[in-house]
């Protein structure tokens, strides 16, 4: 009560802190007049003045007044769009490292040019984050007329570039590309041999658009580059058979959890069914040797009974395609990991594809924390603020709009069932539609939005569907729902990216109308009777109340609910928002089936009946921010667990740094010979006992197999009080002396690199078996909960001792390599060739489109990735009819010249293994 008195009059915190801001955009306004008094040529060179300032000593808030009146002029003369003063507010949040959340139709793309420009003054580089590649590209080319116009040069990242072309785009003043591209480059760097081949420079500074979607939504899944192992597919179908004859008394399931366990009966009869199928050892599935039966059995388990087909995936081109479940796009690329992706292929009879093996992984959360600074702008963040600060340590600014929001959001209407609610919903939506009103509906899944098809099409009511069957026509269908009449069925927020604008979109019409139109005074004619077509729609449209939308029932998260509404009420356009809900929606029947408030529902409402009211969508709100703080718990625990992972992959990425960085790598090795001799010497003869007691032949063993050195240890033994201290001496000068004479036999810059490709390919090959370890660690240290200990300690603990082990096994692996192995000098194939990285898969998706760009990232089909290396050229004599005549220089990614139709690299200049 008193807080609510406070806030009236003193106003809430970020009211005040909005106030304080207005402060800088006072003085910014001041540099207006004086800024659009000088010439093109004057402007650019502003650039230039400010680095010399900053050279001088002065700091990028001391010229941010300026700096960001330069780029509003620049933006006037080149784009024809002036920053409005709340616009200046979130360039200011974004400089400062925070989140800008900004309605949609605010502009938070001219927004980011502001802190965009300021920083990448500096020279070290701005990265702008965006979800999809059209997006990357068309801001890209859009704002990078304003940086251009100032002298700045702009680069943008997208699938199918080759290495030199990303490493130039990151060379740029500022970079714009998608979290997936910025990770998988973050990767495949680090996988890489030599620092000339890397393409990322250090990070400076990011802005992530659409930061939640980004930052929360995605976080969740790590980018993964993987390779296939063994193929078990005959097990997954087997597994499956057995999980058929179940029924539903053998199993007790959890939907909140979205878990499945057998009951005791439903044991001893898988045990029987898998004992007759042949696929355990003995007959009690508990046993060692069934363990991964046992694991196998628990993901078809949980593929039958708690993966929905059209819910949680749909079956396309006989594969098995995961919906994402905030977004409902198709998810291509994307696999649920420990075998239930294969175990739900086996429950389709698609293709079932083989696991792989994780040879790098990085979630978002640890990628983006790597940069010094980071901020981001969307339109719906406060919901989050808490989680934001927690992770990320980001503060969430909320800006005012340019105009007051005009949009009416009404209470929900509550329902009995859903046959009833979909009745009333068809009815609401022919009426809206018979009033020329656009209506944009959003559901929560494929049969769902089927489902108000149907009702749709028996009330007569023309309409357009977009869910992950039909997400090619994305942008185009959601561009149009602001036409007079229209109704679009969306899955949640699809086309977040793309404006709705009341009367239709311009440019999305001339695309479709006028694509085979050339240019000229016709083309422009017709574009202008567009024009004037698309202004008397809106005029109409927003005499019927502007766009309504109208949503089938509450997501889990309030978020993606305001996501949803915030797309009517554009620019102080009016609009009008309802939800509709009844006690079969998914949120009430499993987080609150059994309160007081669903039985009254239950015994209180006839059919067809509804109710409505404040107290109604309030209830419905705490229940959503008591299922937002589980689902935080859950990304707060995956967190945990990737820190530990994180630490250690910094570790490892920095030797790996250090090693390619350096001109010789002598002293790291002469360092692991003198530890791994140690090793040896303290396993088997351990300090401050006697000879007797030694383990002779076990020394004798690993002397010979690790160093490759037959010393007379029997010899030894017969002196007088022989410590382990001298054996460990005269085995390290043994060692020393055959290293020394394998360095003297070859040419010392040759046995440098020789060097260090071993240390390099040591130390990768043992992380990704690390990482295959630390894998199957995470999946069982939650039993350790039976034990009254915290799992997430005892993963810390177990990780960091087998991360010295692995360490340990690093170091005796190079030195065995490099004593016991004979080198020979031969001379190349042909000069200017790399080695090449081994053949490797990515989980790689584009989060609007659902389309998988792991086809084509740098080389082979199937997402098959290969080194990028500077194409093989083809040695052919031109002569008459030789498609490569005239073609001396074939880029990678071109046609290939033979006529086969594909790409030059998958043809002719695929390499040769």
């Amino acid at each position: 009560m008193l807080g609510t008195i406070a806030k009236s009059i003193f106003g809430s915190s970020n009211d005040r802190y909005v106030k304080k801001t207005m402060k800088i955009v006072t003085k910014i306004n001041a540099f207006e007049d004086q800024l659009s008094g000088l010439s093109n040529e004057d402007l650019k060179n502003q650039t230039q003045l400010f680095r010399e300032r900053l050279e001088a000593g002065e700091t990028l808030d001391d010229i941010l007044p300026e700096a960001f009146a330069t780029v509003r002029e620049a933006s006037k003369r080149v784009t024809g769009m002036r920053h409005f003063d709340v616009q200046m507010v979130g360039g200011i949040v974004l400089h400062r490292g925070e989140i800008a959340e900004m309605r949609t139709g605010e502009g938070k793309t001219l927004v980011a040019t502001l802190a965009t420009y300021l920083n990448a003054i500096e020279g070290k580089g701005v990265h702008v984050v965006t979800v999809n590649d059209y997006l990357a590209k068309r801001d890209a080319e859009w704002m990078g007329q304003i940086y251009g116009f100032l002298g700045l040069t702009t680069g943008v990242i997208v699938p199918n570039l080759s290495e030199n072309e990303r490493r130039a785009a990151y060379n740029c003043d500022i970079t714009y590309a998608t979290n997936n591209e910025l990770g998988f480059d973050y990767l495949r760097d680090n996988m890489k041999h030599e620092r000339a081949q890397m393409v990322q420079r250090p990070f400076n500074y990011a802005i992530v658009d659409e930061v939640d979607s980004i930052l929360i939504d995605e976080a969740r899944t790590p980018l993964i580059i993987s390779g296939p192992t063994d193929d078990k597919s005959e097990l997954y179908k087997a597994v499956h058979e057995v999980v058929l004859q179940l029924d539903e008394g053998d199993y007790e399931k959890d939907e909140k959890q979205r878990s499945v366990i057998l009951t005791e009966d439903g044991t001893e009869k898988a045990e029987r069914l898998l004992e007759s199928a042949g696929l355990i050892v003995g007959t009690n599935l508990y046993d060692f040797e069934n363990t991964q039966v046992v694991h196998h059995l628990d993901q078809a388990l949980k593929a039958n009974t708690m993966f929905k087909r059209d819910t949680d995936y749909i079956v396309k081109d006989d594969e098995v395609i995961i919906i994402d479940e905030f977004t409902g796009r198709m998810m291509d690329g994307r696999r649920w990991s420990n075998g239930l992706h294969q175990a739900v292929e086996a429950k389709e009879g698609v293709r079932i594809k083989p696991e792989n093996q994780t040879l790098a992984t990085i979630t978002f959360q640890n990628y983006f924390r790597m940069y010094p600074k980071i901020s981001g702008m969307t339109g719906t963040a406060a919901t989050e603020a808490q989680e934001f600060f927690d992770i990320y340590k980001l503060n969430v600014v909320e800006i005012p709009t340019n105009v007051p929001v005009q949009r009416i959001d009404e209470n929900d209407e509550f329902y009995k069932n859903t046959a009833d609610k979909f009745a009333a919903i068809a009815k609401t939506i022919r009426e809206a539609n018979e009033r020329g009103q656009p209506v944009l509906v959003g559901t929560v899944s494929i049969e769902k939005s089927e489902l108000l098809s149907d009702y749709l099409n028996k009330e007569g009511v023309e309409h357009a569907v977009l869910n992950a069957r039909f997400h090619e026509q994305e942008a185009h269908i959601v561009a149009q729902a602001g036409r007079l009449g229209a109704v679009t069925i969306a899955t949640n927020m699809a086309g977040r990216g793309t404006d709705i604008k009341l009367g239709g979109n311009l440019e999305f019409r001339v695309e479709g109308e006028l694509s085979d139109m050339p240019e000229g005074p016709e083309r422009d004619a017709a574009v202008a009777k567009i024009t004037a077509e698309i202004e008397a729609e809106k005029a109409k449209v927003l005499e019927a109340g502007g766009l309504f939308v109208l949503a089938t029932e509450r997501h889990e998260s309030r978020r993606i609910d305001n996501q949803l509404r915030g797309r009517s009420g554009r620019q102080g356009d009016p609009g009008l928002s309802r939800f509709y809900l009844c006690l079969e929606d998914d949120l009430l029947r499993i987080f609150g089936s059994e309160t007081l408030f669903a039985r009254m529902m239950n015994n209180s409402l006839e059919d067809g009946e509804a109710i409505g009211g404040k107290w109604l969508s309030k209830a419905i709100e705490t229940a959503q921010r008591k299922v937002e703080a589980r689902n935080y718990d859950v990304r707060k625990q995956l967190v945990e667990y990737d820190n530990v992972m994180n630490d250690q992959r910094k570790v490892i990425y920095e030797q790996r740094s250090d090693i390619m960085d350096a001109e010789a790598v002598d002293d790291v090795l002469d360092d692991m010979l003198h530890e791994t001799v140690n090793n040896i010497v303290g396993e088997n003869c351990p300090p401050e006992t006697y000879p007797e007691q030694w383990d002779v032949d076990g020394l004798k063993r690993q002397v010979s197999e690790i160093l490759g050195l037959q010393p007379d240890i029997d010899g030894w033994l017969t002196e007088e009080s022989l410590e382990p201290e001298t054996v460990e001496a005269r085995l390290a000068e043994a060692a020393e002396a055959k290293l020394a004479e394998k360095r003297a036999a070859i040419d010392p810059v040759l046995f440098r690199q020789i060097e260090k490709q071993i240390l390099l390919q040591n130390l990768d090959h043992h992380w990704k078996e690390h990482l295959a370890t630390l894998d199957a660690l995470r999946q069982v240290i939650y039993l350790r909960a039976y034990a009254q200990k915290n799992p997430i300690n005892e993963y810390k603990q177990e990780s960091f001792g087998l991360f010295e082990r692995m360490l340990s096994a690093i170091r005796e692996d190079i030195v065995k390599t490099v004593l016991t192995n004979e080198f020979r000098v031969e001379p190349p194939e042909f000069a200017g060739e790399l080695p090449e990285l081994p053949d490797f898969l990515t989980t790689h998706f584009d989060p609007l489109t659902g389309e998988d760009d792991s086809d084509d990232i740098d080389a082979a089909d199937m997402g098959l990735i290969k080194a990028s290396i500077p194409a093989r050229q083809v040695a052919t004599n031109p002569a008459e009819g030789d498609p490569f005549a005239g073609n001396p220089e074939i880029r990678r990614n071109d046609p290939c010249p033979c006529g086969s139709g594909q790409k030059y690299k998958h043809c002719h200049g695929a390499y040769k293994a």
